[in-house]
C-alpha cells in the first residue's frame, strides 16, 4: 500500500509563497496519475493541480500561472510550487495518487491519499 505524507504547510501572508512536498513510500513513477487537491471549510473538495506520467500537467482556472506541479521520480516526491498567494487559497491541501487511469480532477479515481497539510493566507 502506497504512502503519502506531505509537507510545507503554513501561514503567510497574500502574495507569499509555498512549496508543498509530498513524499511517497513507493515509486511513483509508475502511477498514472499524481495531484493535489484542497478542501477549504464549507466547501467541497476541489482539483488544483496534476501530472500524468507522461508528464503533462493540468491546472485549475484558478491558480493558473500561480502554481507549478513537478515530481521528483528519484525521490519519490510530488511538489507543488505556491507563488502570488491569495486568502481563497487557504485550505487543507491534500496529494493523491492513480495508479491505473484517471479524470485528473475527479477524486474518485484515486486510489491513494495522504493525510493533508494546512496552508493558511492571510490578507
Amino acid at each position: 500500500q502506497v504512502q503519502l505524507v506531505e509537507s510545507g504547510g503554513g501561514s503567510v501572508q497574500a502574495g507569499g509563497s509555498l512549496r508543498l512536498s509530498c513524499a511517497a513510500s513507493e515509486y511513483i513513477y509508475s502511477s498514472y496519475c499524481m495531484a493535489w487537491f484542497r478542501q477549504a471549510p464549507g466547501k467541497e473538495r476541489e482539483g488544483v493541480a496534476a501530472i500524468v506520467r507522461t508528464g503533462s500537467t493540468l491546472y485549475a482556472d484558478s491558480v493558473k500561472g500561480r502554481f507549478t506541479i513537478s515530481k521528483d521520480n528519484a525521490k519519490n516526491t510530488l511538489y507543488l510550487q505556491m507563488n502570488s498567494l491569495k486568502p481563497e487559497d487557504t485550505a487543507m491541501y491534500y496529494c493523491a495518487t492513480a495508479l491505473r487511469t484517471c479524470d485528473p480532477f475527479s477524486g474518485s479515481w484515486y486510489n491513494y491519499w495522504g493525510q493533508g497539510t494546512q496552508v493558511t493566507v492571510s490578507a
